[in-house]
């Protein structure tokens, strides 16, 4: 939440070059106070785990923020419990009239496909064309950050050698950013993915601006229109044993894959992971929240 201060302290002026959200005395006399409109495409195969996972975060800050769950209607979920989407989701295309705060766009197991070959790849545009206009900001996550580069940019996606499966050390570029108000120089996060968006192109579109990036891993966080897209390509949403099940699936179905890496102490499956990144995943998502309830019109209309 904001801290309420004089306009004319010593502090406000430093306060705001840090980006910490100062609100002074005139604004919060005539300020109104509603919920949080966030809608969420869930594209996860693990439906309710995800759920848990995003909801914890994004309950975690004081804001009231009310939940809308879309699914693609063009595509036929095998991995819902049954009726649980009949009763929890709405069709993505009855939103066309509604305006949000937020939408977050989780990750999807298809991304060594083309994006074209997705079943659902036309309707996930018409979500993503959508929020340009009507969502403040669009949180991508993994893959579903990997179709928002390429739709809205251009951005190819390349086969990695091997997966990128672990807890791998990230860096911050500019920490004053809303987005990283509070972060260390170095934090940890998870990754599990086969592709990356190709860094170069990123770079080279003035558009875009590159967050967090480590040569391990490639572009971390990017973001656009100052933080009315932001491009996760990895899961600092994942709960503590996220990675040790996806590790004991691809196990059991043969599926070539090493140990997540910095996951296991003494990298020993049969020992239980160490939590390193939960404080940061906190912190990222209370300070996306609070970014969109600072900048967010009060009116959605006025979008």
């Amino acid at each position: 939440m904001p801290i309420k201060i004089h306009r004319d302290l010593p502090a406000y002026n430093a306060l705001r070059k840090e980006r910490v959200f100062v609100m002074t005395d005139d604004r919060a006399e005539h300020q109104d106070i509603r919920p949080l409109q966030v809608a969420i495409v869930n594209l996860m195969p693990t439906t309710v785990d995800t759920e848990i996972q995003l909801l914890r975060l994004l309950g975690s800050s004081p804001l009231q923020v009310d939940i809308t769950f879309l699914r693609m209607g063009s595509h036929e979920s095998k991995n819902a419990p049954p009726g649980h989407l009949e009763k929890f989701y709405i069709d993505s295309g009855l939103i066309r009239e509604k305006r949000f705060d937020g939408l977050i766009i989780t990750g999807a197991p298809v991304e060594t496909l083309p994006f074209e070959e997705v079943d659902y790849w036309d309707e996930l545009v018409e979500v993503i064309d959508y929020s340009a206009d009507n969502v403040f900001s669009t949180l991508h996550i993994c893959w579903g950050a990997q179709a928002g580069l390429y739709r809205r940019y251009g951005i190819p996606k390349r086969p990695l050698e091997k997966k990128l499966f672990g807890i791998f050390p990230h860096g911050v570029h500019e920490q004053y950013a809303p987005l990283f108000r509070g972060f260390d120089d170095e934090f940890l996060a998870p990754q599990s993915r086969h592709t990356a968006s190709d860094r170069e192109a990123i770079a080279a579109d003035s558009r875009l601006t590159i967050q967090s990036e480590t040569v391990e891993t490639g572009v971390f966080i990017a973001t656009a229109r100052e933080s009315r897209e932001v491009y996760v390509t990895g899961h600092l949403e994942y709960d503590p044993l996220t990675l040790d099940r996806e590790y004991r699936r691809d196990l059991e179905k043969g599926i070539p894959i090493d140990i997540p890496k910095n996951y296991y102490p003494g990298n020993d499956p049969s020992k239980s992971p160490i939590v390193r990144w939960r404080a940061h995943a906190h912190l990222f998502f209370n300070n996306w929240l609070n970014y969109v309830y600072q900048e967010t019109p009060f009116n959605l209309e006025d979008l």
